[in-house]
């Protein structure tokens, strides 16, 4: 396991995931499709596991509140103010950290879609998309009445219906089924990130729309997975980077609660080279590879919250188009 600047280097294209959100909100022009966030209050009460998590996505979009929390994982403790707004239909969610060092996150973004579009195939905007997905690789079931910051929660427990990915539980609030606690299990079912309100002030429903992204296609790349996790699917994304340019190549795959990063990187003389082998980055896992391609040397990096064997065997799989049309 290899720390210093390798593992600066991997949070830097960590962080392109936080920022990929921003992106599309400030690229897209003219009028989109929008959900209007009454519609939230006129819904009856969920009654399965399923509508509870449906509607915990949509809360997460629609109400507008400030809270504090924690933040437990191998890293320790961390305390985290946070807001969520809702400005001219597009989202804006800060996270400051109140202690340790200085960190400040802020993303920008539109309702997505479930996946890109390609000759007019369906792309149903997230949460329903997601919802919709996700029963088809996880067992969802209701637990016991809690109470978390002072309010009534519900216990949702997310387990996986194979062993590619990991387990989840949700505690959402009754009255506005906000997840006001979080839990990452991993394959032996034990806790690895607990992220918990402490305080949620009066959180109210957006008086008005939140615009939902287009519908769009993939931009073309030299290569592509050959082999992913059931249900994990092209996020459509944009993962333009200032930072990196147009060196880095970067995909990001998800089945709606999982998410992996895919890196691809022509190395030369001036290429910042990562160590090959696995790599800790707080709770995430990266796997570096290093590949011969046309002769021209290539850094893979594969990131995400999912079992190591899964990372490395995505790592291994990289099929490069044109030599597909070559055979």
């Amino acid at each position: 396991m290899r720390v210093g600047r390798t593992a600066w280097r991997l949070a830097l294209l960590g962080g392109l995931i936080w920022v990929s959100a921003g992106v599309l909100a400030s690229e897209e022009e003219g009028e989109a499709d929008s959900f209007d966030c009454a519609q939230v209050a006129e819904w009856d009460a969920p009654d399965s596991p399923m509508e509870w998590f449906e509607r915990s996505l949509w809360a997460n979009h629609c109400y507008v509140f400030q809270a504090r929390a924690v933040r437990i994982s191998v890293d320790g403790v961390r305390t985290v103010a946070l807001s969520h707004d809702v400005q001219d239909g597009v989202e804006r969610e800060v996270a400051r950290f109140l202690d340790g060092p200085p960190m400040i996150f802020e993303r920008r973004g539109r309702i997505g879609r479930l996946t890109w579009t390609e000759d007019g195939s369906e792309a149903p905007a997230s949460p329903t998309g997601i919802a919709r997905h996700l029963e088809r690789f996880y067992r969802l079931s209701l637990g016991e009445e809690e109470r978390i910051a002072s309010r009534r929660v519900v216990r949702l427990d997310v387990e996986p219906l194979d062993d590619h990915r990991y387990g989840h539980r949700f505690w959402l609030d009754r009255d506005t089924a906000l997840p006001l606690k979080q839990q990452l299990l991993n394959e032996e079912g034990r806790v690895v990130e607990t992220f918990q309100f402490t305080e949620l002030q009066r959180p109210q429903l957006h008086e008005g729309d939140v615009i939902m992204d287009r519908r769009r296609s993939p931009p073309s790349l030299a290569w592509r997975p050959g082999w992913l996790p059931k249900g994990f699917i092209a996020q459509p994304v944009v993962t333009r980077s200032q930072r990196h340019g147009e060196r880095v190549g970067h995909r990001i795959y998800s089945d709606g609660l999982s998410t992996l990063s895919l890196f691809v990187e022509p190395l030369d003389e001036a290429g910042k080279r990562l160590m090959p082998g696995l790599h800790r980055l707080g709770i995430s896992m990266a796997v570096v590879r290093h590949i011969e391609r046309a002769g021209q040397p290539h850094q893979v990096v594969v990131m995400g919250e999912l079992p190591v064997r899964v990372l490395v065997r995505v790592s291994e799989g990289l099929i490069w188009e044109e030599s597909e049309r070559t055979e």
